[in-house]
């Protein structure tokens, strides 16, 4: 592991080793933690390019900032001890995870600053945009479904395929009677965890359910209640709720979401460009 005096590297593979492989570098071996090793020294030298750029001057980070963000990850642990625990494990003591941070803080806050020069994004750009990513803008049809569910499982008396029929059946009865008990009934007998939600699924497009369940779904009418169908994972009945007819968004509608992404797009081609250009001058 990194030396406690070098706490920017051990910071840098503490994260990347969360965001590649969802551990602590404490933890890793062999080529997994070679590899994080490498990234961390990667990023170190770039955030010495960066710290060390023109643009770097008069950059500060807050005080009131990196006290609120030290707060926040301390606030992730049971106690400070654990949060100390874990930084001594993973080669830092807490002065040196502070300097770490912000130099982070100051690393970001510098290339948002260089991303302002990044070409506006133009009325003409994002009509090019709408017209050659058409299909990002269709809205496919959806359904707002509920269901109630009775498992199959031979082991269990009452959820014998025979028995779950039956319940099943039963309740499409009382449905039949009484469309409007269809939470009610989802509530007391369904077993799915959606069952305290009134069996709520979701708005859905085609093929988010088992096909035999899709196929129904998509064949009710609003509040319409289909009758029992069987899917891998035992008996259901289903309710439409409400439907959301296919449509796409127009130019007016999609432009927000446009602009927002090319200038997001601009703005990192921007901080990539100028990186390369100090790595380059290094």
């Amino acid at each position: 592991m990194p030396e406690l005096n070098d706490g920017s590297i051990a910071y840098l593979a503490l994260k990347a080793a969360h965001k590649r492989y969802g551990k602590s570098p404490s933890v890793l071996q062999g080529d997994e933690l070679k590899y994080v090793q490498s990234l961390a020294q990667h990023q170190r030298g770039v955030e010495a390019c960066v710290l060390a750029a023109i643009e770097a001057r008069d950059v500060v980070v807050p005080e009131a900032s990196l006290a609120a963000l030290m707060s926040e990850i301390r606030g992730r642990y049971p106690g400070y001890d654990e949060f100390t625990d874990d930084l001594a494990r993973n080669g830092m003591d807490e002065a040196a995870f502070k300097t770490a941070v912000e130099r982070e803080l100051k690393v970001s806050a510098i290339l948002e600053k260089v991303a302002t020069r990044a070409v506006k994004v133009s009325e003409v750009d994002i009509e090019l945009y709408y017209l050659y990513h058409a299909e990002q803008f269709r809205r496919p049809e959806t359904r707002l479904a509920r269901h109630i569910l009775l498992t199959i499982n031979k082991d269990y008396a009452e959820n014998t395929r025979e028995a779950a029929e039956a319940r099943i059946l039963e309740i499409a009865g009382r449905l039949v009677k009484d469309p409007s008990c269809f939470e009610e009934q989802a509530l007391k007998y369904s077993e799915c965890p959606t069952a305290l939600q009134g069996g709520e699924l979701g708005d859905l497009p085609h093929g988010k359910l088992y096909p035999e369940l899709d196929e129904v779904l998509f064949k009710l009418p609003a509040n319409g209640i289909s009758a029992v169908v069987e899917s891998p994972l035992g008996f259901h009945i289903l309710r439409c709720d409400a439907i959301t007819e296919a449509a796409v968004l127009s130019r007016e509608q999609a432009s927000p979401r446009i602009r927002a992404l090319l200038e997001q797009k601009r703005r990192r081609a921007c901080q990539r460009a100028w990186v390369k250009q100090l790595q380059e001058k290094a």
